[in-house]
């Protein structure tokens, strides 16, 4: 058997080249491999796309189970492609377009149902799918419309019924009267209601721009109660544990009163005597600096002691000591 080494190394070179392209292909397309992907894929029909966009969740009873990947226009349907993982789907199944946040971010709901597993070849039909009404393109087609309504033409459209009306029952006149004053005052706040669904449409738009920091937010809020709620039990062990702390510390002090009044007695006569010397303190620890200069001094040259004696002979007896000490 030839030794690696003495082998074609282009043979060797094109098989590992090979290798390396099918793992990076593989790793590229991970989802859509078997076993370790990101399930099985299904679709489903739906009469109006109704926001739903590719990487919203999949829920199944609440939990998700997978992504939408795909959303086509196909003949005149709205076919919405979505993986599923870990979850069993009848061929009875229901399909539901659910708004997940008050900013209008969806998510795909599913009602497993039926006897046999759902056929991935097959889609959903329109049957068994619904979608929401989506609040803000409401508002903002409402905005759009009202621009484009001519209130002066609206007012006197009102005004030539209240006229046309004049003579009828007096029940009839009264609703008609009520009608052109409504006219007349939506004609008179022209400016004004143009003005607030204008900041209205700004303010749907900003909320859409930032659902995801608006939806960061939240669940943040989110963790943080639930983080205050996983601490409540910590905290009542703690106050708990205060509580009975407090009760040993009052019991120890009612088994040693005998003892503790005493001592406590003691310490405050000492404590007076100290602030009652306080100037004398003081006087001695200012006297005592000079001395530990000195015997400081004495000890720093070494191990002896370096000192004289003064005094020890009276002046003027003898050869030594004739002037007697001078410091």
């Amino acid at each position: 058997m030839k030794s690696f080494s003495s082998r074609n190394p282009i043979p060797i070179a094109l098989v590992g080249i090979v290798l390396l392209g099918l793992g990076v292909t593989a790793a590229m397309n991970a989802d859509d491999l078997p076993i370790i992907g990101g399930g099985t894929t299904y679709t489903a029909e739906f009469r109006e796309a109704a926001g739903i966009s590719p990487d919203n969740e999949v829920r199944v009873a609440g939990v998700k189970v997978g992504e939408v990947s795909d959303v086509d226009l196909d003949d005149g349907k709205v076919l919405v492609s979505f993986k599923v993982k870990d979850a069993w789907l009848g061929d009875k199944t229901r399909a539901d377009i659910k708004i997940k946040t008050l900013l209008g971010q969806k998510f795909l709901s599913l009602v497993p149902d039926g006897q046999q597993s759902l056929n991935p070849g097959q889609a959903i039909p329109l049957e068994r799918t619904t979608a929401p009404y989506d609040v803000l393109e409401a508002f903002r087609g409402l905005s759009g419309t009202v621009d484009e309504i001519d209130t002066d033409q609206l007012a006197q459209s009102f005004d030539t019924i209240s006229e046309t009306f004049a003579n009828t029952p007096d029940d009839v006149k009264g609703a008609l009267s009520g009608l052109s004053a409504l006219s007349k005052t939506i004609s008179s706040r022209d400016q004004q209601l143009a003005k607030l669904l204008s900041n209205t449409e700004q303010i749907t738009g900003t909320l859409a721009e930032r659902d995801a920091e608006v939806q960061r937010l939240i669940q943040d809020g989110n963790q943080l109660l639930e983080e205050i709620s996983r601490r409540e039990e910590a905290i009542r062990t703690l106050l708990q544990g205060t509580k009975e702390l407090s009760g040993q510390l009052r019991g120890l002090v009612a088994d040693n009163n005998e003892q503790l009044g005493p001592a406590l007695a003691e310490l405050d006569q000492l404590t007076g005597m100290l602030s009652r010397n306080q100037e004398s303190l003081r006087q001695g620890i200012s006297n005592l600096a000079p001395f530990a200069r000195l015997f400081t001094n004495t000890l720093g040259n070494g191990r002896w002691f370096d000192a004289f004696m003064c005094g020890l002979l009276p002046p003027a007896v003898g050869p030594f000591n004739e002037e007697g000490c001078r410091l």
